[in-house]
C-alpha cells in the first residue's frame, strides 16, 4: 500500500536539491500546521465517541501509557548515540506516536490472512497518537531548563507542555470530536475532514523542502541514523506486543499494537515537534522515521510483528 503524500515530500527533498526557488510562504505554513494538529484530533476524537469507553477503559489507560513511555525509555538510548536533548526528545516523540498509514498496512495483511483483529481497533491508532508527542515535547522543555541551569518549576513546565499550540490544538480536537460525535463534527467535516489529504500533501513538501537542505549534514546520514531506524522499531514491537498479551487481545490485536508500537509518525510529531520544540532537527527526525523505519516495518517489520505474534498466542 503506498501513500501519495509522499510523493510531495519527495518532490520537496528533489526541489531542494536541485536548488529550486520552490518555498512555502511561512505564514502558510503556520496555517497548515495549525489546521493539521486540529483535523488529527478530531479524527481522533471521532473514533473515541464511536467506541464504549467504560467497557475499554483498561485498554485506553495501558495504550496511552505505553505511548507517553516510549520517549522516555528511548531518550537514554539516543543520548548514548551521541544526539542533542532536544533531538533525542523529538526523535522520542515520533516513535511514542503512531503511523496511521502502518496502520493501515498491518490491517491489510491481516485481513489477507484471514486472521481476525478487534473491532474496535482504529481506536488504539486514536488514543496513542497523542502521548508521544506530549512526552516529547515534555522531555524537550525539561531538558532545555536543565542544560540552561535553569531549576524546573513542575508547575510552569506542566503549563507549558499542556496549554502549549501544538498539544493543546491536539487535544482540544481529540476532545471535540469525542463530545460532537459524527453528527456533531458533520457541518464542519467538508473543512476538516475532506481536505485533509490535500493540507497535508502541501506540509509533506513543505517537509521535503527542510530535509533535502540538510540532508548533506553528518547527523542527518550517519550510522546512527541507520541504527536507530532500524534496530528501534522491533524492540518497541516486542514491547508493545507484550501489552497486547497483557490485554487479553487476539493474535491480531496483539500483531496491531505490536506494529502500533514499532510504527513512527512521520504527520502528527513533525507538525507538533515543528511547533513546539523549534530548535529540534527536524530532517533527521523525519528521516529515521520516514526514510527508514517506515519501509523497514512495510516490507520486513509487519511480517515479523504478525509471527511474533502468533508465537506469543501459541
Amino acid at each position: 500500500m503506498f501513500d501519495v503524500v509522499i510523493l510531495f515530500f519527495l518532490l520537496g527533498v528533489f526541489a531542494r536539491l536541485v536548488k529550486s526557488d520552490l518555498k512555502l510562504p511561512d505564514q502558510l505554513y503556520e496555517t497548515i500546521s495549525i489546521y493539521l494538529l486540529l483535523a488529527i484530533g478530531l479524527k481522533g476524537g471521532l473514533e473515541l465517541s464511536k467506541q464504549p469507553l467504560l467497557t475499554l477503559l483498561p485498554e485506553v489507560i495501558l495504550l496511552m501509557a505505553l505511548g507517553f513511555a516510549i520517549p522516555f525509555l528511548l531518550y537514554p538510548f539516543f543520548r548514548v548515540l551521541k544526539l542533542s536533548a532536544v533531538d533525542s526528545s523529538a526523535l522520542g516523540a515520533h516513535y511514542g506516536s503512531v503511523s496511521v498509514v502502518t496502520f493501515a498496512i498491518v490491517m491489510a495483511q491481516l485481513a489477507a490472512q484471514e486472521i481476525a483483529v478487534e473491532a474496535h481497533a482504529p481506536l488504539w491508532v486514536a488514543v496513542m497518537e497523542a502521548p508521544g508527542l506530549v512526552a516529547g515535547v515534555l522531555l524537550a522543555k525539561m531538558m532545555s531548563r536543565q542544560t540552561n541551569n535553569q531549576q524546573v518549576s513542575w508547575g510552569v513546565l506542566a503549563h507549558d507542555v499542556l496549554f502549549g499550540k501544538s498539544v493543546l490544538l491536539l487535544v482540544g480536537g481529540l476532545l471535540i470530536g469525542a463530545m460532537a460525535g459524527e453528527k456533531g463534527i458533520a457541518p464542519i467535516k467538508m473543512v476538516f475532514i475532506d481536505p485533509f489529504k490535500g493540507l497535508l500533501a502541501f506540509f509533506l513538501m513543505e517537509l521535503g523542502l527542510i530535509v533535502g537542505s540538510r540532508l548533506k549534514e553528518s547527523t542527518v546520514l550517519s550510522w546512527r541514523v541507520l541504527v536507530i531506524g532500524l534496530c528501534v522499531p522491533p524492540v518497541l514491537a516486542v514491547l508493545g506486543a507484550l501489552v497486547g498479551m497483557t490485554l487479553g487481545l487476539s493474535v491480531g490485536g496483539v500483531a496491531v499494537i505490536a506494529t502500533l508500537a514499532a510504527s513512527a509518525s512521520y504527520i502528527a510529531a513533525p507538525t507538533a515537534m515543528r511547533i513546539a520544540v523549534p530548535e529540534a532537527n527536524p530532517a533527521l527526525s523525519i528521516t529515521i522515521a520516514l526514510a527508514i523505519t517506515f519501509p523497514f516495518n512495510i516490507v520486513i517489520g509487519i511480517p515479523l510483528y504478525i509471527q511474533l505474534a502468533k508465537y506469543l498466542s501459541m
